[in-house]
């Protein structure tokens, strides 16, 4: 890993934002704020934030910073029998990757569709029949042959940019697309703030429901979004800050991509209600009723309005599904990263050979998400990838790094170069309030996950755990050889 670095830190900068500015706060943030208070949903995301989002990226990348090392050396270093836990997590990263770029592939398909409204006038028939599928265990034998042709596109160009040294593959592409990705959602949000209706949709993006703080699922909700808006807990930072120079200022890195992301997405969903909020001022249809989130808000709500607004739908949907491409690649880069540096150091071969073996690796596990059932697959491993397998592995890592490795070593380190100080206020939130509150939110899901499961599900669920076990187990056993950094 010593010879990969980043030539900036603007680099490192656009590619942690890049991490974090994904397909869940362009299509899932609006949904959270909407369902969980409206307006008085603001305080206990921002408590997130400030408790658990900034204290452990900080941690993640003051460790990544330290040890200059892959995410599964970073735990063998503290303990070998700590380096299985550094691949399960790798693994269960990767294979949110896997899926990802399916989702990346479907859009790819309303990218090319979108100048023509090719979805015809039932996005709904065109999404199951030409891109993701249905939930029909019947057509779980059949291809979808636009996807598979898309899936193996993105990985291409995954691995075009990945197989590259960071400073010229995820550095140089994260500088070029992330700012775009930025002018892009801006124009379509002043635009979308230029429709008429947006106001009802702002209003009831935003109307605050203040009896809602009593709920503690309201919380448990914004502490949700934050782990999984900023990727946290992934070993995506971890591994970035690893390629950082001595002169990094860790801390005021952390703040710079926190607000990026939270501008990112709260900007974003004035967007999306004020185009909700036109619809419903134009169709007569309540606009409860086209709240949605997820695929069902990209692929079928909006291509349905998009129909109905002429010569500005055919302008707003190509910019759509083109920042959502940006997002979703750069969020994707980040999930590759963990698994390909790990094995990199592993294997010994080198990053362009290891890179060229894993995309292979990876095409083949998306394949399973192109059938007839793929975007049911995708639903059901992305809950359980998230819900079940990260979530308790953030907290683990809080007990690792804060208590059994010593968090007390890292202060002077995060507060070097920083203007940003942390202190013992941090190391208490690390080492008592995190775990604590990642343990409940880890219990809770899991009673949700599990609460209504089917045969089926309960199958997936299996192979999951068993296959990155196993894969776990062999990489942990596999003795390595020395690294060629060719």
């Amino acid at each position: 890993m010593a010879n990969q670095t980043w030539d900036s830190s603007l680099a490192f900068l656009m590619a942690m934002v890049g991490a974090a500015v994904g397909l869940g706060n362009i299509w899932r943030f609006s949904y959270v704020l909407y369902s969980n208070g409206g307006g008085s949903f603001f305080i206990p995301y921002i408590c997130a934030i400030l408790i658990m989002g900034i204290p452990f990226l900080i941690l993640e990348y003051g460790v990544g910073f330290s040890f200059k090392d892959s995410f599964a050396n970073i735990l063998k270093k503290i303990n070998p029998k700590y380096e299985i836990i550094g691949w399960i997590l790798a693994l269960f990263v990767f294979i949110v990757c896997c899926y990802y770029l399916v989702i990346v592939a479907w859009d790819v398909l309303y990218l090319v569709a979108s100048p023509t409204q090719a979805w015809g006038v039932d996005p709904e028939a065109f999404f199951a029949s030409f891109v993701g599928g249905t939930s029909n265990l019947a057509n779980a034998g059949t291809i979808i042959i636009p996807t598979l042709i898309c899936v193996v596109a993105v990985w291409v160009i995954l691995w075009f940019i990945s197989h590259k040294q960071v400073d010229k593959g995820i550095g140089k592409v994260s500088k070029i697309l992330i700012p775009t990705l930025f002018i892009i959602m801006a124009v379509i949000v002043f635009s979308a703030l230029m429709l008429p209706g947006h106001e009802l949709g702002i209003n009831t993006l935003l109307t605050p429901n203040w009896w809602a703080l009593t709920d503690v699922n309201i919380w448990l909700a914004a502490f949700a979004q934050i782990i999984f808006s900023l990727s946290m807990g992934q070993a995506i930072a971890t591994t970035y800050s690893s390629y950082l120079d001595k002169n990094a200022k860790l801390n005021d890195y952390v703040l710079i991509v926190v607000v990026s992301n939270s501008a990112f997405e709260v900007f974003t969903a004035f967007g999306v209600f004020s185009i909700l909020g036109y619809m419903s001022l134009s169709s007569g249809v309540p606009i409860e009723s086209l709240i949605a989130e997820g695929t069902s808000l990209v692929f079928i709500v909006f291509p349905t309005i998009f129909n109905s607004m002429g010569v500005i739908g055919m302008i707003l949907a190509p910019l759509l599904f083109l920042a959502i491409f940006f997002a979703g690649i750069t969020s994707a880069i980040g999930y590759f990263e963990p698994l390909l540096g790990s094995l990199t150091d592993k294997l010994g071969i080198g990053r362009k050979k290891t890179a060229s073996i894993l995309s292979v690796i990876g095409l083949a596990i998306s394949l399973l998400f192109v059938t007839g059932i793929g975007s049911y697959l995708v639903s059901l491993v992305d809950g359980f990838v998230n819900e079940f397998g990260i979530l308790i592995l953030i907290a683990v890592q809080c007990i690792i790094f804060a208590w059994i490795w010593g968090i007390d070593q890292l202060v002077d380190i995060v507060n070097q170069n920083s203007r940003v100080k942390v202190g013992t206020k941090w190391k208490i939130v690390l080492k008592y309030i995190l775990p604590t509150a990642l343990i409940i939110m880890w219990a809770w899901g899991l009673v949700g996950l599990f609460a209504s499961v089917t045969t089926f599900e309960l199958m997936v669920y299996v192979i999951l755990v068993v296959g990155i076990f196993l894969a776990a187990v062999g990489l942990t056993k596999y003795k390595g050889k020395p690294q060629n950094t060719s």
